[in-house]
This record gives C-alpha cells, structure tokens and sequence, in this order.
C-alpha cells in the first residue's frame, strides 16, 4: 500500500524537546493542527498496531504523537506525513525496548492484542490492512530486534523509499538495507510458501468450530497440519497453557479436554475478522471471553492462536442485546 509522496526529499526538523523520551513542555493548544492530524490518524495507528503488536499501546503512542504534533507549532515541517511518521516510529522504537524487558517476565505465551478488522471493526487498521497484520505474521516479527521490525515494516508494509526510512529512524541508508535483509532472513523460514485463500480460510475455520465443539478428534486429524502447534495467551489472569503445545496428537488432546473441562457451556461464539482473517470471538454474559485465529497453510491449520488475557480483549464490541 503505497504512501502519499508529497516530496522528493522531504525535511524534517524535530528539535529537541520533541525527540520521543524527552521530557514532555506544557500542552499548546493548536486546533488548525488538529484536522491535519486526523488525516494520517489512520496511517500512524497502522504503523504503531504493527510495531508493538497492542492496540492499547497504538493509542498511546498516537496520543503521545498527538501532544508532540500540537507543540510543533514553531517547527518547520514541509511534509506533517513524514513529521507524525517519525514522532510516532522513535516512540514505538522506545517501547519496544522496554517492551521486550516485559515480554521475559510475561506470564506464559505472550500474543499480539486481537483487533476486529471486519464490519464493525477497528476502523484504523480497515483501510491499512494486508497480511502483515496477521496474528501469525505479528508473532513472527517478535523474532526481530526493534530496528529490524521498524525497518522491514516501514519499507515491506508502507513502502517507504530508503533515505525516508533512513531519515526516521536516523540511521544511514546502507545500514537500513542491511537490517532488512536480515529482517528477510529470520523471517523467511516461518512464512508459509502457499497463501490460502480467504475462501478456503473460512471453510477450514467452519470445519475447525464443528469438530473442535463436538470433540470430533478424527475431523480436527483431518484439518491439522504434522507441525502444527498451539498458543494461548491468558496473561497469568485467565485458564490458559503457559507453554506452547506441539504435534497433532497434543494438540488435538487439549481442544477435545479444554472444551470439557475448562471452557464455560454457555459460551456464545461468533465467526468475525479477526486481524484480517476469519475467527472465533468467543462471549461468556455478553463480554469477550476469548479469541481464536488460525494460520493456515498448504490447506492446513499449522497454528492456532487463543488470547484469553482479558486487557487484551477490553477493545473488542460487546455482544448486541
């Protein structure tokens, strides 16, 4: 999805103050900043739920961006593209490092934050959203170091040139292609070699809810692939497997023991988009209980992503009355 190019070579001046981690100068309120902000809310928010993986933690880079943006009324900014780009990329670096420290001492298997991305859906993500949003391909970029991520996301995702990138990120042009390429290969062997088509997605996921909700273990064998594993991500506050669970036999045991013995009866579940894909948001009294993607691959299921960490479900709607 490409960018709007409103420059060939675009100045961007950040003085001092307004370099993410500095200290914050008392808010200056400047409206006319505020519509031009609104115009590229959606890219920022797209570029930060990539970078950290958290819709909570999009919305406080993008408010953090905001106050930054408002205070810049004395700056001279040829493109506010590249400005708010810029802000809110060294601030996603930042906690990304701190993010990592957190990620050691996370209870169990740490997930990205689910989004709806369908009707009804988180409306910054809709008009920004290809696979990289994928809850397997954001899983993934956790392989990569801070620089490696905001690189490969700014140059494969938002297709930015390299002396742009070099310019947010304030690194040189030559280091920006090395870190991409090293992005490419660490990211290179978890990537499957066929896509599945939106199609086959949701009849597979049909399939998966039928067998899995009635403990049918001959119709999940049928759907699973030889290296499939499963994550879930309770966050030390809901019933969840701390650790990942590997091979069919496993896997299967689990879904057919959790659905007797840890899942609540009257569980509503509703098929939605969940992070560009079909998924299950499950509701327990009208309130997300879980969520449940699939990463499907050669016509199988290679990964099943559950995210019962109720911080992580609090964005998401509400069951209708």
């Amino acid at each position: 999805m490409p960018h709007n190019q409103e420059s060939g070579a675009v100045r961007i001046s950040v003085p001092a103050e307004m370099e993410p981690g500095s200290a914050v100068p008392p808010d200056i309120v400047v409206p006319d900043r505020l519509e031009v902000f609104h115009q590229h809310r959606r890219r920022l928010f797209a570029i930060a739920y990539r970078m950290l993986g958290s819709a909570s933690d999009a919305e406080d880079m993008l408010q953090e961006t905001f106050i930054r943006w408002q205070q810049s009324s004395a700056v001279e900014i040829e493109s506010p593209e590249a400005f708010l780009v810029t802000i809110i990329s060294r601030l996603c670096l930042n906690h990304l490092q701190s993010a990592r420290v957190k990620r050691e001492e996370y209870f169990g298997q740490w997930l990205p934050e689910p989004v709806v991305t369908g009707p009804g859906g988180d409306p910054h993500l809709t008009s920004e959203m290809d696979d990289s949003v994928s809850m397997a391909f954001l899983v993934l970029l956790e392989r990569l170091t801070p620089l490696e991520r905001a690189v490969f996301l700014l140059r494969e995702a938002f297709e930015y040139e390299y002396a742009e990138i070099a310019r947010i990120l304030e690194q040189s042009e030559s280091n920006c292609r090395q870190l991409l390429r090293r992005a490419r290969q660490h990211l290179k062997q978890g990537r499957p070699r066929f896509e599945s088509s939106p199609k086959q997605q949701k009849e597979l996921l049909q399939r998966f809810v039928q067998a899995s909700s009635r403990g049918e273990m001959e119709g999940l064998l049928a759907l699973f692939s030889k290296e499939i594993v499963l994550y879930a991500d309770g966050g030390g506050k809901a019933t969840a497997v701390p650790n990942p669970i590997f091979g069919v036999e496993n896997v299967i045991r689990f879904l057919v023991g959790a659905r007797r013995k840890l899942l609540p009866a009257d569980l509503d579940r509703q098929v939605k988009q969940i992070n560009g894909a079909p998924g299950v948001l499950s509701y327990w009294q009208g309130r997300p209980h879980s969520v449940l993607s699939l990463d499907i691959a050669d016509g199988r299921i290679r990964q099943i992503f559950i995210v019962s960490n109720p911080d992580k479900l609090s964005r998401l709607p509400i069951l209708a009355s």
